[in-house]
């Protein structure tokens, strides 16, 4: 009698053993998803405050619908222009291409149809020469498309999205530049925002 309680007590404690080891490996591959899981979110998490709270970037990889959604976005009820991205500063190396977007929206009274719409982008920084050794004329150079326009027909209440993209080139100085829109609905002054641009080593 003494021996069958021997061989049962063996029996079960080994019948024990592997299912203590099956628990084990079950908590073991659990704690490693989850270790996965939470690097990942961490990761992600990361980088989209980073995107947040860094300087965004430009339009030069957008594509025209995109950056029509971006500037949406960034339209209150009553502006009539807004500038992309909406921390209105773009950094851009010497030898890249980027730049900022331009929204105008059409909120004139009393329209129907289209209003014809132009704009056009100068350096409004007064401290351009000491800051930067430049002249204004050598920065607004360097814009190579959207600097400035005219007859955009825009509908009442609809907008329109430009880029103005700058090529910098090397040696341009880093430093940080003004600069302002000014926009006219059929040869009248209509609206005026900013935007700052940072050259930076390539």
């Amino acid at each position: 009698m003494k021996n069958k309680k021997t061989r049962d007590f063996a029996r079960s404690s080994l019948s024990f053993i592997p299912r203590s080891r099956s628990g084990a490996m079950e908590l073991s591959m659990s704690t490693i998803v989850i270790i996965v899981l939470s690097v990942s979110m961490l990761v992600v998490g990361v980088y989209f405050i980073s995107r947040l709270g860094g300087v965004m970037t430009g339009v030069v990889d957008l594509t025209d619908q995109q950056l029509r959604n971006e500037i949406n976005k960034l339209f209150s009820e009553e502006s009539k222009i807004t500038i992309y991205p909406g921390t209105r500063l773009v950094e851009i190396k010497q030898e890249k291409t980027d730049g900022p977007g331009v929204g105008i929206r059409n909120l004139q009274q009393g329209a129907s149809g289209d209003t014809k719409f132009s704009y056009n982008v100068i350096v409004s920084d007064s401290k351009i020469q000491d800051k930067c050794g430049i002249n204004a004329g050598t920065a607004e150079a360097w814009i190579a498309t959207g600097k400035s326009e005219e007859d955009i027909p825009i509908p009442s209440g609809d907008f329109s999205a430009q880029k103005v993209l700058f090529e910098i080139p090397v040696g341009a100085p880093l430093c940080t530049i003004r600069f302002r829109v000014n926009v006219e609905a059929d040869g009248t002054a209509y609206a005026t925002d900013y935007f700052d641009m940072k050259v930076k080593a390539k």
